[in-house]
This record gives C-alpha cells, structure tokens and sequence, in this order.
C-alpha cells in the first residue's frame, strides 16, 4: 500500500469543474467506470440505490465515464448526465469521462488498480462497471468485477461504514 489515498487526488465533475476528492475524505466510496450504452447499464439503479441508502452514514458512490470498452459511451459530458438523470435519475457524483486503463488512464484509476489488482495480479480494468471500495481513510478496500452487481457490495460497505472516521 502506498502512503497516497484517495483524497490526495483530484478529478473534473461532469458540469467541468476542478474537484478535490478530499472533499469525500472520512466517507466510504464505490469508485465505477460506467457506460451508457453497455449490457451492464442498468446497475446505474443499483448504484442509485446504494447511493440513497447509504449516504446519510457517509457514503458516496462516484461514477465515471470511460468510452475504452467498445465504444460504449461516445457522448459528451452533457448528453451522459442527461441520459442518467432522465433514464435512471441518478443524483451520485458523477466527473468526467476518464480513461481507466493505458498511457492516458486517470491518476485515480492508476493509483485503485495498483492499490487492488484483479485476477491474477492484472491491474487492468477489463470492462465497464469495474467497482472500487473505498474506506474512509482513503484507502483501497476491495475491487468488484463489472458483473458483480450492486447489490452485492451491501455486506462489504456496511461493514466499511462501521469504521470510524480517522480524526
């Protein structure tokens, strides 16, 4: 584990602005690559779900879009926040489109995959819906498949919740 966090690094939100994820700092985080055009596209429910569950404890899911994986999410920033608001009212944090994987990939990203490699040790994402758990100390905590859906994350995030935020 390295001595960065979450919270050390930063991202755009969807509307283009200049974010800090140390905003988020103390909370739990699902950090997800999504699509909109993607078989695995309705976990935006599920996402929402958690989100509204569990955010008055602390919580927050992050989503960010990736086009790396066939192409499934063309659109720009405007029509993606357009597409989840009015298709699956979502409310989470939502940045802008990212890479995950390659030269280009997202500092966040870099740093979660290193953090929590996949099968086999890969740090590659191998497709949208990758989820990423983190705890309130900013750290990685568990790394989900794309088809592992939300759902399936409460046990995990219940019990990250348990923990008390670092002072």
């Amino acid at each position: 584990m390295s001595d960065t966090t979450a919270f050390d690094l930063s991202a755009t939100t969807i509307t283009g602005t200049p974010a800090t994820l140390r905003d988020y700092a103390g909370k739990v985080l699902v950090v997800v690559n999504v699509a909109s055009q993607c078989g695995l596209t309705p976990q935006y429910a599920g996402l929402e779900q958690l989100w509204r569950t569990y955010r008055d404890r602390g919580f927050a899911v992050l989503g960010f879009p990736c086009n790396q994986f066939g192409h499934q999410e063309p659109g720009s920033e405007t029509e993606i926040a357009q597409f989840c608001e009015t298709r699956y009212d979502v409310t989470f944090p939502m940045f802008a489109k990212v890479e995950v994987n390659g030269d280009d990939a997202h500092p966040l990203w870099r740093w979660m995959r290193a953090e929590q490699p996949g099968l086999l040790g890969s740090e590659a994402i191998k497709w949208n819906f990758t989820k990423f758990l983190v705890g309130r100390d900013g750290q990685v905590l568990k790394r989900f498949a794309p088809t592992d859906a939300p759902e399936a994350l409460v046990p995990e995030i219940e019990r990250a919740l348990e923990v008390p935020a670092p002072r």
